[in-house]
This record gives structure tokens, C-alpha cells and sequence, in this order.
């Protein structure tokens, strides 16, 4: 990934999507997904898997005239604790397409940082679904948030779902039966 630089009212923006999303509060904080640097991730003790070598997710191309607007929201929402880094997005062929739209090459994301007060590092995935099965705050429930991140995840293309979501969302379905 290449270091920041804000795009200028004129450039070319894009904004790689992925999931602090309002989904619980301070009292009784929300899972959320963080991209963070394989690197890190590496230090974090996980189990060995096959780790993927590409991230699945949504881009978003915001107009010029409204960058500034927009770059303002970001930073106001997402800054605390996340770097701004900018990579190049390779769009999958949609299914009416046997090709894919060529690739962008300046696409922002923001990727969390180990010194984020929010960042929990390695958790059991019990202990995650439990929080996530009964946050709720100002954006909705945080299990919402979940199974609408595995619905979309899985829509993005062959292979585009994560094991660690689809256990999540499977275990958050699971304690959520047990309640009703």
C-alpha cells in the first residue's frame, strides 16, 4: 500500500468499504470488521490457516465536488485509531461479464492501528458472538450488522466469503434462537 496523500476536489476518489460503526455504545460496545497489516496480524497469535491474499469488499467512487465533504465525514468518523492508506482495487466480472472492469489504482482505505483504545486484539469467537448477539446502538443491532456483512461478502464473487464471518454470524444465529 502507498502512503497518504488527500486527493485534491478534482482527483479521481475511491473508497474501499468494509464495515467504530455504531453499533453499540460506549457502556456496552459493538463488534465491528478492522483491516489491519498482515503483519500485525501475524503477531496476534491465530491459529495457522490458509490465509487469503486478497481482501473482498466494496469500493466507492464519490465525486469530485464532493471529496472534501466526504474525506471530512471519514476522518471525523474513522481517524481514531486507523491509518489512511490507499491501494489498488481489483473489481471482480459481474455476472452478466466474463471480464472485469480494469483495476483502480488509487483507492483509499482506512486499516486499524495496534495503538486504537477500541482494538481488542485476538478474542475467542464465543466471547464475540456473545457481545455481538446483544449490542445495539444508534445504527441498529450489532448482529445486523453481522449477517448483513456475510450477505454482502458472499455476493461479491466466488470465494469472497470469510470463514471468520460465517462462524460468527453461525454462532450469533445459534445464541439469538436460544433467546426468542
Amino acid at each position: 500500500m502507498s502512503e497518504p496523500t488527500l486527493p485534491t476536489q478534482n482527483d479521481e476518489f475511491w473508497l474501499f468499504g468494509y464495515g467504530e460503526d455504531h453499533r453499540g455504545t460506549p457502556q456496552s460496545p459493538g463488534r465491528v470488521v478492522t483491516l489491519i497489516e498482515r503483519s500485525f496480524w501475524e503477531t496476534l497469535g491465530e491459529e495457522p490457516t490458509e490465509t487469503p491474499t486478497r481482501v473482498y469488499g466494496a469500493a466507492y467512487r464519490i465525486p469530485p465536488c464532493y471529496v472534501v465533504e466526504v474525506q471530512s465525514y471519514l476522518d471525523l468518523r474513522e481517524i481514531n485509531g486507523y491509518s489512511i492508506q490507499y491501494t489498488t482495487f481489483h473489481p471482480v466480472a459481474p455476472p452478466s461479464s466474463t471480464s472485469a472492469p480494469p483495476p483502480v489504482s488509487r483507492c483509499m482505505v482506512y486499516i486499524g492501528l495496534p495503538s486504537n483504545p477500541q482494538f481488542l486484539g485476538r478474542q475467542s469467537p464465543e466471547a464475540v458472538a456473545e457481545v455481538i448477539a446483544t449490542s445495539v446502538g444508534p445504527s441498529g443491532a450489532n448482529a445486523e450488522y453481522l449477517f448483513m456483512l456475510e450477505e454482502a461478502l458472499e455476493s461479491l464473487g466466488e470465494g469472497s466469503g470469510d470463514w471468520h464471518v460465517e462462524d460468527l454470524a453461525k454462532r450469533v444465529s445459534f445464541l439469538k434462537s436460544k433467546t426468542i
